[in-house]
């Protein structure tokens, strides 16, 4: 009795995890339909871009730069050990540039602004303004999730390239003050090492990362149940699962980049 109590359960938590892909694949769907369609909100987009990407830049910035120090102070004495001090701007660079700039910013924005869009949307959905819309025939995907959609996926590339410049700066406080580096001799090994290629495989990351907050944050923000209670069980549930959706979805785009 109880292995068939088991089978249905794992049954059952199968087929609800299997739901909730699908209705995310159709909400996808949709979103992507109406982004290109009109009509287009450009003020919705423009305020959503600024509550989503200037307000974001302070700290994107602060943990680039910290980000970017760390790495430089933990890489030179991995590198002492072979008298190699001198390539901390390769390391440095090459780290923060494909790796941990868009990670960690896509970290940082999923957990900010993703936890924010689904307590947003969250609230109107069990205090009923998503069914309102829905009665005033306005197309709540339109409304709510399309201006948010294209809010992240032009402010995340943007807040990366301020994180990879303030990351970079990071390494050249330490290795200027650590190592008595000269800062154009740290500056030339940067440029020297960073190519077109490294940089785009960054920023494209940066594209999938914010399409994944997006619709996570929205999906769990329309169909959040039960109150505030509800609420906060979504808001919980986007952050985690933008988490782990950013860090499996870096491994497969690295593998993909560096084999082309």
């Amino acid at each position: 009795m109880r292995r068939v109590n088991l089978a249905s359960q794992i049954y059952d938590r199968t087929w609800r995890r299997v739901r909730h892909l699908g209705a995310v694949a159709l909400l996808a769907e949709a979103t992507v339909q109406r982004m290109f369609t009109r009509p287009f909100d450009v003020h919705e987009v423009v305020r959503q871009l600024d509550a989503i990407g200037v307000r974001s830049a302070n700290l994107a910035a602060v943990i680039s730069l910290f980000t970017g120090m760390v790495m430089a102070l933990q890489t030179s004495y991995a590198l002492a050990a072979f008298g190699a001090k001198l390539y901390i701007g390769e390391a440095v660079a090459l780290s923060i540039v494909r790796e941990l700039g868009p990670v960690l910013t896509a970290l940082m924005v999923g957990g900010r602004v993703g936890a924010g869009i689904t307590a947003e949307i969250g609230s109107m959905t069990v205090s009923e303004q998503v069914d309102a819309l829905r009665s005033l025939g306005a197309d709540p995907i339109r409304k709510l999730v399309v201006p948010r959609m294209w809010a992240l996926l032009l402010g995340l590339p943007l807040l990366v390239v301020l994180a990879d410049v303030m990351g970079i700066l990071g390494g050249l406080i330490i290795a200027t003050w650590e190592l008595g580096l000269a800062p154009g001799f740290y500056a030339s090994h940067v440029l020297r090492i960073v190519g077109y290629s490294d940089v785009f495989s960054g920023l494209m990351k940066t594209v999938f990362f914010a399409f994944v907050i997006a619709l996570i944050a929205c999906y769990n923000g329309l169909h959040a149940t039960g109150g505030a209670d509800g609420v906060g069980r979504a808001t919980t549930n986007t952050v985690v699962a933008i988490a782990i959706s950013v860090l499996v979805l870096d491994f497969f785009l690295t593998k993909l980049f560096l084999m082309l």
